[in-house]
């Protein structure tokens, strides 16, 4: 027998196989590590060659190392086995067990373990599974209580451990079922109290829904497992947060509007990527802030998100699963919107104006920075004209509320859109548009990206539109299924165009064909 091997376990070393204790020793101590955990089994495996052992997972990595830094080498030997020829790989419990003995240690000892470490894997591994069912449906009760708004309660059923903010997923895709057992196994979520986070999985209507509950501190590890498992199995992700827990319906909400945006080159977006316009940070933030006030004034805040969700999605049906309403009560709920705001929502300017309305800094912020500003004007004029500093107070005060009176959707403040700075924004962005790429496009997004009516306007095939709007895209290196992106287009299109932009401008040569400009 080989055993060649000389540590002081006998004359032969410890693989001694003369009278057949070596393989019943070997299968005992296994046997016993398996009893207490899974790191324990792995670590008696690198015990016995001598070597290191790592449990590697394609999606969470190393589940279990020992030695701990023998990790890194292990993930790549499972991904990449060729490169280690002198390591053993056998599939474990949906991942690979990786052993790397030492020299000395004999090949049929080194195998025994693996297999002996493998099938005791696997044991584990189905009896978890047996167990995961009832796990799994609590831990869709738990999202279901958040989203209820039972924060409290979800807290005490997670032992009380102080969390106060929680991250949500929300992902999408033919595979989801698959992704959501591979993504339980590597995040191996636990209930333990006084954790510093606690990650709740769970299938709702369909989607795998992921929120961690936290201390207001997101360490990215699920972030991380999340965005491989996207690109792994095709899904599409929404993310938002982190958010106070009494605001889970809100983030469940914003990251639903988040996905609608991932696309397969992005297969996550944060809600934060879509909610705050590059327009609205080089908007003079004092008079801005003030008219966002006054038009959305009539809204409650219930309101507010709701159309704020709307404009993100690009479409009532989106906007109603995202909320998880129905569509005709979303359709009555914008009704009742514009109804308070005076507006036609369905005018294109005037959802790109709402759009940074409901993304415009608060009023206080804003005049805090305005006031200093002001004060430092009146000293300085006050040296030229002392008399007419006299009420002045008073008559701006009454400008401001003049002008909030009348504030509306369809119009923003009196040259807030003529500085440099804008409109060099909007220059940046649209500029080098041929014309009929140009009138196309302002054509498709004044039919609230809608082909079919857009290409009726303009006289061309719907698949002669779809062709510029492509070209269009690449020109833009703009994602146009974003809504937020069309809306900040269609902004730059009014603030830089010369002409109409009508669909009888666009350039012609008989029939349907068209010249380049």
């Amino acid at each position: 027998m080989m055993g060649t091997g000389t540590t002081g376990h006998g004359p032969n070393g410890p693989w001694d196989a003369r009278d057949g204790r070596d393989g019943r020793d070997t299968t005992g101590r296994l046997l016993r590590a398996a009893t207490g955990s899974g790191a324990r089994l792995i670590a008696e495996a690198a015990t016995l060659v001598q070597g290191w052992a790592v449990l590697a997972d394609p999606i969470a990595g190393a589940v279990y190392s020992a030695p701990a830094g023998a990790a890194a080498d292990g993930v790549h030997a499972a991904a990449a086995p060729h490169d280690h020829p002198y390591s053993v790989q056998l599939p474990a419990a949906g991942a690979v067990l990786v052993l790397a003995p030492a020299p000395a240690t004999p090949a049929e000892h080194t195998g025994h373990v693996a297999a002996t470490t493998a099938a005791l894997l696997e044991v584990r591994g189905q009896r978890a599974a047996e167990l995961r069912g009832e796990q799994m449906r609590l831990h869709t009760t738990l999202l279901r209580l958040l989203l209820a708004g039972h924060a409290d309660a979800v807290v005490d059923a997670l032992g009380g451990g102080a969390y106060t903010h929680v991250t949500v997923y929300r992902l999408t895709g033919e595979d989801t079922p698959a992704a959501h057992q591979v993504l339980w196994r590597a995040v191996r979520p636990t209930l333990a109290p006084h954790a510093d986070a606690c990650t709740l999985l769970g299938r709702l209507d369909g989607e795998l829904v992921v929120a961690e509950v936290h201390r207001g501190s997101d360490d990215g590890r699920i972030l991380r497992l999340v965005s491989r498992l996207c690109e792994r199995h095709g899904l599409l992700a929404g993310m938002a947060g982190p958010l106070p827990l009494a605001e889970m319906s809100t983030a469940y909400c914003d990251a639903a509007a988040a996905r609608h945006s991932a696309t397969p080159a992005h297969r996550i977006v944060p809600a934060d990527a879509i909610g705050a316009p590059r327009l609205a940070p080089l908007l003079p933030a004092a008079p801005y802030a003030r008219w966002a006030a006054a038009v959305l004034r009539p809204l409650d805040p219930a309101q507010q998100h709701l159309l704020l969700v709307w404009l993100r999605t690009g479409s009532k049906p989106s906007a109603a699963e995202a909320l998880g309403l129905s569509a005709g009560t979303v359709r009555a709920r914008i009704r009742e919107a514009a109804r308070l705001l005076d507006a036609d929502l369905e005018d294109a300017t005037v959802r790109a104006h709402l759009l940074l309305a409901l993304r415009a800094p608060a009023p206080a912020d804003s005049d805090a920075a305005a006031d200093s500003d002001a004060a430092a004007d009146a000293d300085a004029a006050s040296g030229s004209d002392s008399g007419s500093g006299s009420g002045s107070g008073s008559g701006s005060d009454e400008a401001a509320l003049r002008n909030a009176g009348e504030a509306r959707l369809e119009a923003l403040p009196d040259g807030i859109l003529d500085t440099g700075v804008v409109r060099a924004w909007a220059g940046g962005l649209v500029d080098g548009l041929e014309p009929r790429l140009r009138i196309a496009l302002t054509c498709w997004l004044r039919h609230h990206a809608r082909t079919a009516p857009a290409a009726t306007e303009l006289h061309v095939h719907r698949t002669t539109l779809t062709t510029w709007l492509h070209q269009c895209a690449d020109h833009l290196a703009q994602n146009l299924a974003d809504a937020t992106v069309r809306a900040e287009i269609h902004l730059a299109l009014r603030i830089t165009r010369c002409g109409p932009d009508a669909p009888a401008d666009l350039p012609r040569r008989g029939g349907r064909t068209y010249r380049r400009a």
